[in-house]
């Protein structure tokens, strides 16, 4: 679910989107996150970059969706972050 590297934190996710609304569930090994938006145009994935930007309280640029740009399964790299914020984003999700 999640992995730090050099480049900062990965996290694979499960997107549920056209959901009554945003939200993050923790199930089993799987991190799935509830949007509003719609899965059209890239509404989704622009959502869920906002969503994640103020749960874990970091900017949009330094969250970037590597794999799953059009599957409800995707991999986010959150960019750069420093300790106390892997230690925050880890209390939210785990």
């Amino acid at each position: 679910m999640i992995k730090e590297t050099i480049d900062g934190i990965i996290i694979n996710l499960k997107i549920v989107p056209n959901s009554s609304k945003n939200e993050i569930i923790k199930e089993f090994d799987v991190l799935k996150i509830k949007i509003t938006a719609q899965p059209v145009e890239g509404k989704a994935n622009k959502a869920l970059i906002e969503f994640l930007s103020k749960q874990f309280k970091i900017p949009k640029s330094t969250i970037v969706i590597i794999k799953g740009e059009t599957s409800k399964e995707k991999t986010v790299l959150l960019k750069n972050s420093d300790k106390l914020n892997v230690e925050y984003i880890k209390s939210i999700i785990t």
